[in-house]
């Protein structure tokens, strides 16, 4: 279950495998896909996603049992963890940009330079050869190929009820989000992408009640001071579009500051992301409100 480093094209005929039977299912433009999370799917297939947490999902210590709690999954992509929660019980929402124009960028990048970087990081140059692994889309048909219809291809075999929404970070409300708050709150890899992750960070916190959950990359050691490192560079348009990385005691702290009762780290999680076989590594911290389960 765990995402291992394959050779890339080992991992394209993955995909091919994975794409045939799909085509069988009736989902005839398949190939256009692009999977950022591993899926477990009926009749014991799973999509070919780049990150694959089904073997590290105990790191992240949720309750095995969240009958009766409201979870709120943002930055949901493909869903694995918004369908997790409902796995265990949970009245979920999954929330994810409206559109990739959205997306945080720095003063001046164009959309074309983003989509670009968007299908680098999905698919390594390496693979550029490669048939059915890279597209060239415009920024409609990325948003649909890359955040929409995935998640909405596994909801409906999985026979989910997941609620999908769309908003950006700083936008989440009960207006968007369509309730007045969440017992569970769940940020993984999203805060990096911000260019306001203090602002980000606080929206999320006004719409949890409960437990708030981040999961990313933490630079330095837990016990440094409070700190954000800047990861931009400085030369426009070549950053990642990853600019801030808050350190462990940072969150910890702020998150305090913006009202929890305890933040705390509970552990780490490690992979590789694939096609590209880049390993990864990120810190979990949770915050918690008085009463909190």
């Amino acid at each position: 279950m765990s995402t291992q480093a394959i050779p890339v094209e080992e991992y394209a005929a993955l995909v091919e495998r994975f794409n045939a039977h799909m085509r069988t299912s009736g989902v005839h433009d398949i190939a256009g896909y692009y999977w950022y999370h591993t899926v477990d799917l009926p009749g014991g297939i799973a999509t070919p996603g780049m990150y694959d947490y089904r073997s590290t999902v105990n790191a992240f210590q949720f309750p095995e049992d969240m009958r009766g709690m409201t979870a709120l999954d943002v930055g949901s992509a493909t869903g694995y963890f918004a369908f997790e929660f409902e796995r265990r019980g949970a009245d979920v929402v999954s929330v994810d940009l409206p559109s990739l124009e959205k997306l945080d960028r720095f003063p001046g990048q164009e959309t074309s330079a983003l989509l670009k970087k968007i299908e680098h990081m999905i698919v390594p140059h390496s693979a550029d050869k490669l048939s059915g692994l890279v597209h060239r889309y415009s920024s409609q048909e990325l948003h649909h190929y890359l955040l929409d219809a995935p998640f909405r291809l596994c909801a409906r075999l999985r026979g989910s009820t997941v609620e999908r929404r769309y908003a950006t970070i700083y936008d989440l409300s009960p207006e968007t989000l369509g309730r007045a708050g969440f017992d569970f709150v769940f940020l993984g890899d999203i805060l990096l992408h911000t260019l306001r992750p203090f602002d980000a960070l606080w929206a999320a916190a006004k719409m949890c009640r409960g437990t708030l959950v981040v999961a990313q990359q933490m630079p330095g050691q837990p016990d440094d001071p409070p700190a954000m490192l800047y990861e931009g560079g400085e030369n426009p348009g070549e950053d990642d579009i990853c600019w801030w990385l808050p350190n462990q005691r940072c969150f910890t702290q702020l998150l305090r500051k913006l009202g929890f009762a305890e933040a705390v780290a509970v552990g780490t999680y490690e992979g590789v992301q694939r096609p590209a076989n880049q390993p990864f590594s990120r810190r979990i911290v949770w915050a918690k409100r008085d009463g909190a389960r």
